[in-house]
């Protein structure tokens, strides 16, 4: 490589500035820029004469891709089904949380299939992945297992097996190409080699899986030019201390976005959870205030969780708001909207909101639970052991619609709940809801009709 005038470049956002500073301006990271050698590229030079396109209408039948399945249902399901052949996945997680562990297993599932499976580590030797198979019982899985970090010697290796069906890199920021003087996991080698790698799958056909390092933000790390590379994007979501896993999907270019997948941590590595919603009430007490059912939705399935909200006095100083498994944003208008509209005063108290089982919730559908919850707590009294609770709230106090409604009533009536509430129906032509007969719905259309419910609440 020609070597050119020196450059500097931040490792979180991949701005390029003409000398160091301590906190890049593009995105405000401090101590990420790092110096890197700039090719003497060709910049102004004109480009040879190319080819002509052949452009084709939008009319025209294609057969869906061909799909790989794990045989981990769980994983399969948020790939869309499987993996596609020439498709590059890049699965991103905290440390520790079991990225290798699931992708050690979905491999040892396609090889014990007959796929030729590639498995390339950068960061433990052969020994090390061996003894981690011998504990989750893959020892017999046949599998071609390498330990390396040099891209042009992956690289020959690849184009040597005609025959893989997935090959898997753990990690990418351990990738080193030496045509490009910077360390790996600078933004420089990660963009170049996952270019290169992802250019080898789909020239090839096999499956590319791709592990990703994340920030302390819990985002990527490198430049965010590689979620865009890649045709899939999965984060794994959990607490080292805590037993469940959730693997979800935030974008696929083969399947739908924010599908989940469901995984228990034991002692033979990951294991599926059919039923989430069940394993998620598994521990909840009915007969406790400030507990309220979700009855939510990940992706195309429905999840039921617990809500649970804690109020306590604070006798001076600012009012503590703390949320696990929510927005702390969406929790402060919740509580501005029962303070103005429904006269709850919970301003002057502690709150502390927690989403049970360890499930990160974004959907606005939460509101009406997070509410009731909220409004059981300030009341000393339990909700309905047996009813469920979705429905977005408004500034205004109003119960809104949300989608899939039916799904969400059917996964209730299935875990055995009697009622529901949820926002009362408008009358402009929608269709009837399809609910379950044996399940009594509750429609409300104003949060004031929650605390009139629940009666007084302490000290009111």
């Amino acid at each position: 490589m020609t070597r050119g005038a020196a450059r500097f470049v931040c490792q979180s956002c991949a701005a390029v500035t003409p000398k160091w500073a301590g906190r890049c301006e593009a995105c405000g990271g401090w101590n990420s820029i790092v110096e890197e050698a700039a090719a003497a590229g060709p910049g102004a030079a004109r480009l040879a004469a190319g080819r002509k396109l052949a452009f084709v209408g939008l009319a025209g039948a294609a057969a869906p891709p061909p799909r790989a399945a794990t045989g981990i249902a769980e994983f399969d399901r948020v790939l869309g089904g499987g993996l596609v052949a020439g498709s590059a996945v890049l699965l991103g997680g905290d440390p520790g949380i079991g990225k290798s562990t699931l992708l050690l297993q979905a491999a040892a599932r396609l090889g014990r299939a007959g796929r030729r499976v590639l498995y390339v580590s950068g960061e433990e030797s052969i020994e090390q992945v061996r003894l981690r198979a011998r504990r989750l019982n893959l020892a017999d899985a046949p599998l071609g297992l390498a330990a390396a970090i040099n891209l042009r010697d992956i690289a020959a290796s690849l184009e040597a097996e005609p025959e893989a069906a997935l090959v898997v890199i753990d990690s990418i920021q351990t990738m080193w190409m030496d045509s490009i003087e910077s360390a790996p996991g600078s933004v420089g080698q990660v963009r170049a080699t996952a270019f290169e790698l992802i250019r080898l799958a789909k020239a090839r056909g096999f499956a590319l899986a791709l592990v990703g390092h994340v920030t302390k933000d819990g985002a990527i790390a490198g430049p965010r030019v590689l979620e865009h590379m890649v045709d899939a994007v999965l984060y794994f979501e959990g607490d080292r201390g805590h037993q469940f896993r959730i693997l979800r999907g935030v974008k696929n270019r083969f399947g739908a976005t924010d599908e989940i997948g469901v995984f228990e941590m034991t002692d033979l590595g990951l294991a599926e959870v059919a039923n989430p919603s069940a394993l998620f009430l598994a521990e909840r007490r009915g007969n406790v205030s400030g507990s309220a059912v979700f009855a939510g939705l990940e992706g195309s399935r429905p999840v039921l969780v617990e809500v649970q909200a804690l109020l306590s006095a604070n006798p001076g100083g600012a009012p503590r708001r703390s949320v696990i498994g929510w927005e702390a944003g969406r929790l402060a208008m919740l509580l501005a909207v029962l303070d103005a509209r429904c006269g709850l005063r919970l301003g002057a108290s502690d709150v502390y909101l927690n989403i049970a089982g360890g499930l990160r919730i974004s959907e606005p559908a939460a509101d009406l639970a997070v509410a009731a919850a909220l409004v059981s707590a300030a009341a000393d009294r339990p909700t309905d052991p047996g009813r469920v609770y979705f429905g977005e709230v408004g500034l205004s106090g109003e119960i809104r619609q949300v989608a899939q409604a039916e799904a969400r009533l059917k996964e209730a009536q299935k875990l055995g709940f009697a009622s529901a509430c949820l926002p009362r129906r408008v009358a402009r032509g929608n269709r009837p809801l399809a609910a379950p007969e044996a399940l009594a719905l509750h429609e409300i259309g104003h949060l004031s009709d929650l605390v009139t419910q629940a009666g007084p609440v302490r000290g009111g």
